[in-house]
């Protein structure tokens, strides 16, 4: 009978340590009073992250994480720069780093956003200054070899959504953005001028918000281009005033009569380089054009974004009055 009782009392006691264990593992806890961030290099061991994570107040002891382990062998810890801003229990915070659920900033780059826009984002993220980015993307170093006459980065910092951490410098930014940009460029396979083509491609990318009218836009262009016509591209105009720190949210006569090279109200030809960053579907636009004998384009009223396509001055006078009176009402 007394070993039937001791026997009882550690199964009472191994019962109660249980858990005891399990609402320790289970429970919350915040030892920090804002959010940190610890960073576990490859080959880390549990050990290390357990002493860092206590030290950092994550958990509440090194003990508790190693506990938390239990049950869960067969998952690897994964590296990386771990953000905490909240209470969590042991297992919790296993669990996190045993996903690989990592820091990283989402910048999201739409078609046609330009380095401006860019910068304003990333600025908004937090990670580093507008200008400091505006100043790596400026230097066209990195896009040199592939086209002489870059001004600067514009229109090679592709468009597309970037995973990005906490050390990421804009330099850093800027060779992932271009890198990705070769990558596009080289899968079109094509011989194509890749000055003359990513300049028109960011034209026809801000001026056609319709998929299938991108090819006709880039069609027009061509056609003034061969023509010898100015292409009074409202966007260049609106660039040219990026660029002297003068826009100011709209068009004015004074942009359209500024003798800014970017303006092409005031010159004939292509602008000095691209004036945003263009997607696949508009360098591929550029590169095979629609069969088409228009010269102008102007919106259609009802703001769909679809544009009326015309062959002489008359008729695109006639649309852009029937423009304008859609406005009025």
């Amino acid at each position: 009978m007394r070993i039937l009782r001791i026997f009882g009392v550690l199964v009472l006691l191994a019962l109660v340590a249980a858990g005891y264990l399990a609402f320790r593992l289970n429970r919350p806890y915040m030892g920090f009073s804002s959010a940190i961030f610890l960073e576990f290099p490859r080959g880390t061991s549990t050990s290390e992250m357990a002493a860092r994570l206590a030290q950092a107040g994550v958990v509440r002891s090194r003990v508790d994480f190693l506990f938390a382990r239990l049950g869960r062998q067969g998952r690897r810890l994964q590296a990386g720069e771990y953000r905490f801003d909240r209470a969590a229990s042991p297992r919790e915070v296993y669990d996190r780093i045993a996903r690989g659920d990592i820091f990283y900033y989402e910048l999201v780059v739409p078609e046609g956003k330009n380095m401006f826009d860019i910068a304003a984002a990333l600025e908004q993220l937090g990670l580093f200054k507008a200008d400091v980015f505006l100043k790596a993307a400026r230097d066209p170093a990195l896009i040199r070899d592939l086209d002489p006459r870059a001004p600067t980065l514009e229109g090679y910092l592709f468009p597309q959504t970037y995973r990005l951490s906490r050390k990421t410098t804009p330099e850093r930014l800027c060779q992932i953005m271009t890198a990705k940009f070769r990558e596009v460029w080289l899968s079109l396979l094509t011989d194509a001028d890749v000055h003359d083509t990513v300049t028109l491609a960011s034209m026809v990318e801000k001026e056609g918000k319709l998929p299938a009218e991108r090819s006709v836009i880039a069609a027009v262009f061509q056609n003034r281009l061969r023509r010898g016509m100015k292409l009074d591209c409202d966007p260049t105009t609106i660039y040219a005033a990026l660029l002297d720190h003068r826009y100011r949210g709209t068009i004015y006569r004074s942009d359209l009569e500024s003798d800014h090279p970017y303006n092409t109200y005031r010159h004939a030809g292509l602008p000095p380089g691209p004036i945003a960053n263009p997607g696949l579907a508009s360098l591929k636009a550029v590169l095979a054009p629609a069969e088409s004998e228009a010269l102008y384009f102007v919106l259609q009223p009802g703001g769909s974004g679809a544009h009326e396509f015309s062959k002489s001055i008359a008729a695109h006078e006639a649309a852009t009055a029937k423009y304008r009176r859609g406005l009025q009402r």
